[in-house]
């Protein structure tokens, strides 16, 4: 979600750009908001696929009793507003979550301190809104928020213990999933399975070897089945579920071989449904596939090709003699992208950035003043099949991107056997193109423009992308813009800009191609 401070009365302009040639990022629209530095506002820009857009405008209610104003605008393909609505909440409400799916979007509210809880439907359609009230559980720690036909799912913690509840937008009753409030375990993810109408919650736990379980629940709560991964040898980081048939899903996601959030590598097996009597649990641990980064062909392609090869030869040195070599990479795992031959996997890696080397008296690990945010270095795609055996990897170096939110910056277009990779940065896009193994075009910068030609973009910030559909991108973000001559009188706006990059044209390039530049970066 994205702030400002302010709120101006609300102008769209609406452009067509100059398209340049073929295999290069075009922006073809662009919308912008005026805002005014004095008042608090907030953004929310959804993707919907060919469906269009829905750009969700707050204001009030974030610092003071003021009521909160939601004002929903969906948009087609071309920027073009289809219908508005305007939704006034109460002031006693607070905002903790949204969902959305293919007919709606869901808002979670909270009355503050109880355990009094709101969801708004607003209908994807035609723009109508619907409010439903409920009782949840007190002092309950909100972290995931799903929905399932005419169920919200709300997973988080009680009293440092996890919690799922199922609430009925029917009747408006509540329950608790079972066999999830336990010591020492928490959340992985909370993910639905709508073709099975099934919720799948994804626990891990620091006791007990580590030990990661995949708990299986049908649309009456009721417990299916649960798959416990034994963390002995390998302990589970993350995972990610994808169904692939109707009998069998694909689990991805890292590991890491000392039960610590440091990954090693990246793991895939298969889980198998629909058989009450197999052992799921052991089929999928027979079936589980370990990749140590050293093993995939492009992942360290982010550093310069002499630390590399010194990292990589360290790394085998330690083989030989028998000892473990221990990566130290913190992932940012994205949810699986389906595919034709089976699936997609996009991590970011990062690691927390501080300011200064030194520690705080006493020992103490850095203080939050000297907090900056999250330093990304690089991301790295693998590509699946079916069956979970490891087809092609590749990377993509980013340089100089620092984030006060852990938030996935990359998005990804597929086109054809071509994938397009894009992240922002400080009012420009990066893009490189890679086939399998491959890349076909290193990484550019496309500098996003202004509806004027004497325009000049003087700061950019909370720049964002979001992968649209087909071959098209999303992105916005705040913009202070001057004109050319005139350097002090600026204007602030919030801008949505449709982009669009067509990889078709690009030529396959020879085996060597693999081989990329690197981002500099020695981390």
């Amino acid at each position: 979600m994205f702030r400002i401070r302010s709120i101006w009365p609300l102008l769209l302009l609406s452009f067509a750009l100059h398209t340049p040639a073929c295999a290069q990022l075009a922006q073809s629209l662009r919308l912008e908001i005026p805002s005014d530095p004095n008042q608090a506002e907030a953004f929310d820009v959804t993707p919907l696929a060919e469906r269009g857009v829905l750009m969700t405008i707050r204001t009030g209610g974030f610092y003071d009793n003021t009521p909160a104003v939601f004002v929903f605008k969906k948009y087609d393909i071309d920027l073009k507003p289809l219908w508005q609505t305007t939704f006034k909440q109460d002031t006693k409400y607070r905002a903790i979550q949204t969902f959305d799916n293919d007919r709606y979007v869901y808002h979670l509210f909270r009355e503050y301190d109880t355990n009094k809880f709101q969801f708004v439907r607003l209908h994807l359609e035609d723009g109508v809104v619907e409010s439903f009230e409920g009782t949840l559980l007190d002092q309950f720690d909100i972290q995931q928020f799903k929905v399932l036909g005419g169920q919200a799912y709300v997973g988080g913690y009680h009293h440092g213990r996890p919690v799922v509840m199922a609430y009925s937008f029917f009747d408006g009753t509540a329950k608790v999933l079972p066999g999830m409030y336990v010591n020492h375990m928490e959340i992985s993810s909370l993910e639905i399975d709508e073709a099975r109408s099934e919720v799948n919650v994804l626990v891990h736990s620091s006791r007990r070897r580590c030990r990661f379980s995949i708990r299986t629940y049908n649309y009456d709560s009721k417990l299916l089945r649960t798959v416990d991964f034994d963390g002995a040898q390998n302990s589970i980081i993350s995972g990610k579920l994808l169904p692939v048939d109707d009998h069998e899903s694909l689990l991805v996601g890292n590991y890491s071989t000392d039960c610590t959030p440091y990954s090693q590598g990246v793991y895939v097996t298969r889980i198998k449904h629909g058989d009450p009597t197999a052992d799921v649990s052991a089929d999928a641990i027979n079936n589980m596939q370990y990749f140590e980064f050293s093993q995939l062909q492009n992942f360290f392609n982010y550093l310069k090709p002499h630390r590399q090869q010194k990292l990589l030869a360290k790394a085998k040195k330690k083989k030989e003699e028998g000892k473990d070599y221990k990566f130290r990479y913190r992932l940012l795992v994205h949810d699986l992208k389906p595919t034709a031959d089976g699936l997609t996997l996009v991590a970011e890696v990062y690691y927390p950035q501080y300011r200064g080397n030194t520690l705080a008296y006493g020992g103490y690990l850095r203080g939050a003043d000297r907090y900056e945010g999250f330093r990304y270095t690089h991301a790295f795609v693998c590509g699946f099949d079916r069956k979970g055996n490891l087809l092609w990897d590749n990377c993509l170096p980013i340089k100089e991107l620092l984030s006060p939110d852990l938030t996935e910056m990359v998005q990804l277009s597929q086109q054809g056997d071509r994938i397009v990779l894009a992240y922002p940065n400080e009012g420009e896009i990066n893009t490189e193109v890679i086939q399998g193994n491959k890349v076909l075009k290193e990484t550019e910068k496309f500098k996003l423009k202004t509806s004027v030609d004497d325009e000049k973009v003087t700061f950019s910030a909370q720049d964002n992308l979001m992968a649209w559909y087909d071959r098209h991108f999303l992105a916005c973000g705040f913009q202070k813009i001057a004109p050319s001559k005139n350097m002090t009188n600026q204007r602030e706006v919030f801008y949505l800009n449709k982009l669009t990059y067509s990889a078709e044209s690009l030529t396959d390039k020879p085996a060597s191609a693999t081989t990329k530049k690197s981002a500099g970066s020695d981390r």
